[in-house]
């Protein structure tokens, strides 16, 4: 049956004085990235600009696709994006034009600015795209375009938000690697909290959950480190993920940090005195780690004296462009971005703040992402704090608050529809530990959807979900899905699709930190982007959900593509018939991949990486087929341990040359070469 949206129904996010008014202040033909009319406008008396990305009528199918960043952002967001990270050519390629906004602009995504937070949260992307609607109508003529919004992590919140908040704005929702209301802080916390107690064990717990591992990671811990693997683990962090523990950091707790202090003062001091907090009663690890170091700020460094110096500063404020895995790293724009400190604890604090002793920043405090030599590389921050800071300013290096945040989980317990928490309830379901007067993860969804999230909306969605996903834990999808349960009951399979992908991590990135241990997703939402288009506008049904069960906060799927359902193919790799081999140098391997997929599509391409280099080649000899056998000869020249990898790829049509809708999996096998 073909669904469309009552338009007679008075939006819920009625566009009020403040979007009354919309102008357009550029319109232009455009040759890149594909032809196309640019239009960028506003709301008059607001700090909302949007950006319509229009293509020829030939072209037009009469649909747009709106892009949802996790934070107010720039309207330009995807200019200059390429390949599969480029949005505008794929809205254009799939029969619409592209809406991008601001979301209300910077101090829409500042909690403490007092401007409405559900301007940031989806009214000034639901004014948008309703003016969008205008423009169409004068480019193409009278008309009523279809919509859909879409957006990752921060974005999936706002992108829910759109959908539980307005009626009539958007047709259909592609939410993806989304989070619950206890997301925030506490994906982060157990995981920092993981990485500092097990940072000596990753290397031993990585080998034994790759393939020819012993398949127990627990083996050869201390009790403490059972234990920080055991919470983590049950609270969701996929263990697959720890594959880059190296480069995992703090992530969006450098941000999150501040506004937990902000909310909940009195924890900071209670964790390190009152009974039942890890602080009063502290581990060995605590105690050894602590670092309380006065010192004084000896120089102050710009970006461009840092880099000058050759340091890599990793993720750092200033980078952040919108995407899923990013926009929490904010901007300093011409503040100081490092100290040089005058002197320098025994111990690395790993993350930590700046205390600020004296000078016109006194009392203040900066977050310090890490200590690289002497020099303190500064978190999101106040610019203000920033650029009041002096050289010779009095300083204390204090992780103390880091420490306490990373257990702030276990005084966060919430109701029993999130049975992750289970292991900090007593028999009779009270908490084990002291808890805090309010749970804080709520407010941080709310701030960021502008309600906390219901399961009720109008229109369709497909929510995508990644397995490896280690900043929104996978079961927080089913959560959602739950929720959607609630309230459509019967009819949730008229409405809802919720897809599982392996071997995916959170960032909506083509190219891949670790391409032997994950794949992008963006292939997977371009597709769910067509489907839930075609479901809307003709009715034709997405493919069925993925499915799975989550036991003990894993979310886990059937090993078969048929019984795994979804979209995703599946792929399995085997040398000489197991996942590891050993042989002696010189000697010939055959190294066998299935690729099947889900009965939606079919296999294009097995691309290999033979030497571990992360760089993939395409296999000419590969057939277009819903299963595909591949065989590779190789032989390894000199002893150590390899690593080869595969990748499967397939799409809807079959058509190899679509550069949108690719689906990604990927597997490898151990080879010990003596």
């Amino acid at each position: 049956m073909t669904h469309n949206a009552d338009t007679t129904q008075a939006p819920r996010t009625a566009t009020h004085d403040e979007f009354g008014d919309p102008y357009i202040d550029l319109e232009e033909w455009r040759d890149e990235p594909l032809r196309h009319l640019y239009v960028h406008g506003g709301f008059a008396g607001t700090e909302t600009r949007f950006s319509l990305y229009i293509p020829p009528a030939e072209r037009y199918e009469g649909r747009f696709f709106q892009y949802i960043t996790p934070v107010p952002d720039s309207e330009n967001l995807t200019q200059g994006q390429v390949g599969e990270e480029d949005r505008i050519s794929f809205a254009v390629e799939s029969g619409g034009y592209f809406v991008e906004t601001n979301g209300g602009g910077p101090a829409a995504g500042d909690p403490f600015s007092g401007i409405d937070p559900t301007i940031g949260a989806y009214r000034a992307n639901a004014a948008a795209a309703e003016y969008s609607r205008v423009v169409a109508r004068r480019v193409f003529g009278e008309h009523r375009p279809y919509g859909y919004a879409f957006g990752g992590s921060g974005g999936g919140f706002r992108t829910i938000g759109g959908a539980e908040n307005t009626v009539g704005v958007w047709d259909g929702f592609v939410p993806y690697v989304i989070g619950s209301p206890m997301a925030i802080p506490n994906c982060f916390t157990a995981r920092v909290h993981a990485l500092r107690v097990l940072r000596c064990r990753f290397e031993g717990i990585v080998d034994a959950l790759e393939p020819g591992g012993s398949g127990d990671p627990f083996a050869g811990l201390n009790e403490e480190e059972r234990e920080a693997l055991d919470e983590v683990t049950r609270l969701g962090f996929p263990p697959r993920s720890w594959h880059a523990h190296k480069t995992m950091g703090m992530h969006g707790l450098a941000v999150l940090y501040p506004g937990v202090r902000a909310i909940d003062p009195g924890y900071f001091d209670d964790f390190w005195t009152v009974p039942g907090y890890l602080g009063a009663d502290p581990t060995p690890s605590l105690l050894r780690d602590r670092v309380v170091h006065p010192t004084s700020i000896a120089s102050l460094l710009s970006e461009q004296e840092v880099l000058a110096l050759g340091l890599d500063l990793g993720d750092r404020p200033g980078q952040a462009h919108g995407t899923a895995d990013d926009a929490w790293l904010g901007s300093t724009n011409e503040a100081p971005i490092a100290a040089r400190l005058a002197t320098l604890p025994a111990v690395d604090p790993q993350a930590a703040e700046l205390v600020v002793g004296s000078g016109d920043a006194a009392g203040s405090r900066v977050v310090v992402l890490r200590l690289i030599g002497d020099i303190a590389v500064f978190g999101p921050a106040d610019e203000r704090v920033l650029t009041s800071l002096r050289e010779g300013d009095e300083v204390t290096l204090d992780n103390s608050g880091f420490l306490a945040i990373q257990t702030y989980h276990r005084h966060q317990v919430p109701g029993t529809e999130y049975a992750v928490w289970d292991q900090f309830r007593n028999e009779d379901g009270t908490p084990k530990h002291p808890q805090r007067p309010m749970l804080v993860g709520p407010l941080f969804a709310a701030g960021a959807a502008g309600t906390v999230q219901t399961g009720a909306f109008e229109g369709r969605m497909i929510v995508i979900e990644c397995l490896l996903d280690r900043e929104a834990y996978p079961w927080q999808a089913d959560w959602y899905r739950a929720r959607v349960v609630e309230h459509l009951g019967e009819l949730a399979d008229d409405r809802f699709r919720l897809w599982m992908v392996d071997n995916a991590n959170h960032g909506d990135f083509h190219e891949q930190e670790y391409p032997g241990h994950t794949v992008s997703y963006l292939g997977v939402l371009h597709q769910a982007l067509r489907d839930v288009a075609a479901w809307v506008e003709r009715g034709v049904e997405p493919p069925e959900s993925t499915d799975y069960r989550v036991v003990d906060g894993q979310v886990r799927v059937p090993a078969a593509a048929i019984d795994r359902r979804g979209v995703q193919p599946v792929l399995e790799l085997a040398i000489d018939g197991a996942d590891s081999v050993s042989v002696r140098t010189g000697e010939p391997v055959v190294i066998t991949a299935t690729a099947t997929a889900p009965g939606t599509g079919r296999i294009v391409d097995i691309e290999w990486d033979l030497d571990g280099s992360g760089v993939y080649a395409g296999d000419s000899g590969t057939r277009v087929d819903e299963r595909v056998v591949v065989e590779r000869s190789a032989t390894f020249d000199a002893p150590g341990v390899y690593f080869v990898a595969a990748r499967a790829v397939a799409h809807r049509n079959g058509d190899a040359a679509d550069r949108f809708a690719r689906l990604q999996d990927v597997a490898r096998v151990r080879v010990v070469v003596h």
